[in-house]
């Protein structure tokens, strides 16, 4: 399979023009956590048409909290109990045969049941229902728990505090290859089929960020060996907003 371009890591940034979003989406207060990984232990987990994207010959697999806010359809207005709700996911970064970049999830724990269900039917994608809690402290910032209905005597604690200096998402840079994501990929058992969804978004607006409290307990939950280090990689983003599009076949 071919490695993207850069002229196919620009493209995916265009909003598509082909389509409307079917859903509306506010992304807050995002933690990124990234840790180089080996990348014969990445492909090996991914389905039939993806293969594992690469950084100067490098892989990495990423955690990230955040709160989802105003998650809603277009013709309707947010709910209340039902539009925010915290996310914390489990990711890596792929390309499929046409050189398309994108991220693969292997866990998104949402604790909004709603949304839950309607990710899992609609873009096929992991989500689990989780127990989750966030709140604010002036020493250490954002303070977020999550614990996994499945395993529910594991607790996810991640507390991060954003520094304020602007960090630069250039092409070209790792910052770039790991945030700049506008493709996500999904895979249907059932049906054995790769699906791809786009997302649109203005670039992140990046800083730095102080991490004091960082669980890769993830990684065991699902199928990794957790690494016995800190991460390679942080960053802090105060959020976007976002279209999200129609998941369709990957051809």
């Amino acid at each position: 399979m071919s490695a993207p371009t850069m002229e196919a890591r620009l493209a995916v940034r265009q909003r598509p023009v082909a389509s409307s979003p079917i859903m509306l989406q506010k992304w807050r207060d995002l933690l990124f956590l990234h840790w180089e990984y080996p990348t014969e232990a990445i492909q090996r987990t991914l389905p039939e048409g993806l293969s594992v994207d690469t950084f100067e010959g490098k892989a990495y697999l990423g955690i990230v909290p955040f709160f989802m806010r105003d998650v809603r359809p277009p013709v309707l207005p947010a709910f209340p109990g039902v539009s925010n709700f915290l996310e914390l996911n489990f990711r890596t970064y792929v390309h499929d045969r046409n050189g398309i970049p994108g991220v693969w999830f292997y866990s998104l724990d949402a604790n909004q049941w709603l949304a839950v269900k309607t990710a899992r039917a609609l873009f096929h994608l992991p989500y689990y229902y989780a127990a989750m809690t966030a709140w604010t402290d002036a020493a250490k910032g954002i303070c977020y728990r999550a614990r996994r209905e499945a395993a529910p005597e594991r607790e996810l604690s991640y507390d991060y505090l954003a520094r304020g200096q602007d960090v630069a998402s250039e092409p070209g840079s790792l910052e770039f290859f790991l945030i700049e994501r506008y493709v996500l990929f999904a895979w249907a058992e059932a049906s054995r089929t790769l699906y791809s969804a786009r997302v649109w978004h203005r670039p992140y607006p990046l800083e730095t960020v102080e991490v004091t409290r960082c669980d890769a307990e993830l990684f065991a939950l699902d199928g990794f060996p957790p690494p016995a280090r800190r991460p390679d990689h942080l960053l802090f983003s105060h959020g976007v907003d976002v279209e999200v599009f129609m998941p369709r076949r990957v051809i």
